[in-house]
Parts: C-alpha cells; sequence; structure tokens
C-alpha cells in the first residue's frame, strides 16, 4: 500500500434486486458490511460509491453497477477520478473454489475463470489485492448444476451465516 493514498475497496455483484443475496454478491454484502450501517451511497462513475476515513485513512467503498462482466471499467474510472494507485486497490469477490465460508487474501495472481477478475485484470492490471469469500462448488453438494446458475443462486439459512461470520472477520489494514 502506498501510504498517503487512498485505499478503493471494492465489492463485486450485479446490481438489481434480482440479484440480491445471490453467490454472486457476496463483495457487494462484504462492502456493505465493512462501509457500515450509516453509509450514505451515492452514484459516481458507474458505481455506487461511499467514501470516508477509517483509522486516518481515506477509504472509498465502491460497488459497481456495470454489472459483473465489465466491472474493471468502473473501477479504473474510480482509481483515475481519486488517483489511487493500483497497490491501494482491494478487490473482495466470490471464489467457488473455497468451501463456504473459507476466505483467502493475495495480491496478483490469475481470474480462476471469474469474469469480474478477467475484466478488472483488463482495466487495472494484476497488481491489486483480492479477498477472495468462497461459496462453493456444486459438486461440493453432488448437485448436476450449470455453475453459471450456481453463482446466480441464494445461499440456504446456514450457508448465509457462515457468509455473515466470514465477513465479519475481513480487516482491510
Amino acid at each position: 500500500m502506498q501510504e498517503n493514498k487512498p485505499i478503493l475497496v471494492v465489492g463485486l455483484g450485479n446490481p438489481g434486486t434480482e440479484y440480491t443475496n445471490t453467490r454472486h454478491n457476496v463483495g457487494f454484502m462484504a462492502v456493505d458490511y465493512l462501509a457500515g450501517d450509516d453509509a450514505t451511497w451515492k452514484k459516481e462513475k458507474n458505481a455506487h460509491v461511499y467514501a470516508t476515513n477509517m483509522d486516518g485513512v481515506r477509504v472509498i467503498f465502491v460497488k459497481p453497477q456495470t454489472y459483473m462482466n465489465n466491472s474493471g471499467v468502473a473501477v479504473l474510472a474510480l482509481m483515475t477520478f481519486y488517483k489511487v494507485p493500483v497497490e491501494n486497490v482491494i478487490v473482495i469477490h466470490d471464489d467457488m473454489d473455497l468451501a463456504i465460508g473459507n476466505i483467502r487474501e493475495k495480491t496478483g495472481g490469475g481470474s480462476a475463470g471469474h469474469n469480474g477478475i478477467k475484466s478488472i485484470d483488463a482495466n487495472i492490471g494484476r497488481d491489486y489485492k483480492r479477498i477472495r469469500i468462497g461459496i462453493g462448488h456444486p459438486r461440493d453438494f453432488d448437485l448436476p448444476m450449470n455453475p453459471a446458475d450456481w453463482v446466480l443462486g441464494r445461499f440456504g439459512p446456514l450457508q448465509m451465516q457462515a457468509i455473515k461470520s466470514a465477513i465479519e472477520t475481513i480487516r482491510l489494514f
């Protein structure tokens, strides 16, 4: 992280009530939790944005409204507008290769087929921090389901509790 520069915390998801609480929207859920109940979101650069100070650091929470496959467009526009270096970008997203509720952090790497990450990589490169939240895979439950249908499905009550518990453990710095 570059000191004295803002941090852009991007939660990936799809806009619209039909996607609320779907597996693909755990990034939105995490950013909502981290921003807090008093967050006042505004529409800016194809995203919902909430800027605040946390422990003396300017933190800009972002929920792109471009749909998952074009998330990078909004991220690049906000990075440019707020003068955020790529190493100060944190992207929170779902990961089917992790068990439900598991969290992994890393900087850089590949997209593992995640279209939101592909879009961000294409727009800003790969040198940003990623916080991956496990949503499981249909094969973990012996479900003969298309992964695209899985990510757009909703969590069961126990799964949602595991997701909420995982999100509560996220620390930005």
